[in-house]
């Protein structure tokens, strides 16, 4: 797990992301994606986090989704989490279901549509008026029942306003909450090489990560998955090395500040594996950014180096070059 510090430099990053999103416009990526991966994706983590309370859960996908489009896929499918926790929080029994559809929008865009249902606790119209100010509660009652910082959907509030949407509530209490989601999405441009010739396809590969931020793990879930690739997840270093020896990755995605077993002596073990095991490509990632950092992460045998945020481009091209 991170340190006390990382975990509150995390949350300070949050804020001042909805913070900007609200005062100056959030610079938003603009990034081909799929909907309905993004929609699949999101519904797995319902699925998973329902299934831990014995919860039931539902995944309705419009078959009309446009198969790509351009936005910001991360910033999304993180505002999308948060309602999901969220409405599993305040279930005790019952269903939460997501809901993903497309309406049309003027100048080509399209609206893209998420809703979040649940047979939750619900609330109040006092409690809804309370529920977009930041570190605030529903109630007092709940903040005590629940926790939480106030801080989730002012945030998500304010992406989908800097996406061209907008998040609305509708709720009773005891009869459950429906959160309805809104994102202005253009269409996906075609990318193309340099000679104006159609892109080449770029193989999909099989990867290792090694992450034990569950925030982190979501953003890597989402960029390599939207590039096209399959992922396992580890918590450690340890565990690293153990799926590395196992063989059948193309490449090992390292976070190089693990506890434990760091990320460089982590990559030392595998670089030790006999084998094409201890030749496969690493990749370090880490928040660090200074050169003699870069140089002993290359000296213990990573291939690249990248320091958070990741570039999904600068990914996109490593990875292509271990697909080649």
């Amino acid at each position: 797990m991170k340190s006390g510090a990382e975990h509150l430099a995390a949350l300070s990053s949050l804020i001042v992301d909805a913070v900007k999103a609200d005062a100056t416009g959030l610079v938003l990526r603009h990034e081909p994606f799929s909907p309905r991966a993004l929609a699949d994706a999101v519904g797995q983590a319902l699925a998973a986090r329902a299934g831990n309370k014995r919860l039931e859960s539902k995944v309705v996908i419009a078959p009309d989704l446009p198969a790509m489009v351009s936005g910001d896929a991360l910033r999304l499918r993180a505002a999308l989490e948060n309602l999901v926790d969220n409405a599993v929080k305040f279930t005790g029994d019952g269903v939460v279901t997501l809901t993903a559809a497309v309406e049309p929008a003027n100048r080509g865009r399209w609206r893209l549509v998420f809703t979040i249902a649940d047979s939750g606790i619900g609330m109040s119209g006092a409690d809804m008026k309370r529920l977009f100010r930041p570190f605030a509660q529903a109630s007092e009652q709940i903040a005590r029942r629940y926790g939480g910082a106030g801080l989730g959907l002012i945030f998500v509030k304010r992406i989908a306003k800097a996406m061209g949407g907008d998040l609305t509530v509708t709720s009773k209490p005891g009869a459950g909450s429906t959160f309805r989601f809104s994102a202005l999405v253009a269409p996906a441009a075609e990318r193309r090489a340099g000679n104006g010739a159609r892109a080449k396809a770029v193989r999909s590969l099989s990867l290792l990560c090694a992450e034990d931020n569950p925030y982190g793990r979501v953003v890597m879930n989402t960029i390599l998955t939207q590039l096209g690739h399959t992922v396992d997840f580890v918590e450690s270093g340890e565990a690293a090395v153990a799926s590395a020896s196992r063989g059948g990755y193309d490449a090992v995605l390292m976070d190089v500040t693990l506890s434990g077993l760091d990320g460089l002596e982590a990559t030392r073990r595998i670089r030790a594996l006999p084998g094409a095991a201890g030749q496969v490509t690493v990749i370090g990632i880490s928040g660090r950014g200074e050169a003699a950092h870069q140089a002993a992460a290359l000296a213990a045998g990573m291939n690249f180096y990248f320091v958070k945020p990741v570039s999904p481009g600068k990914l996109a091209q490593a990875l292509a070059s271990v697909g080649a």
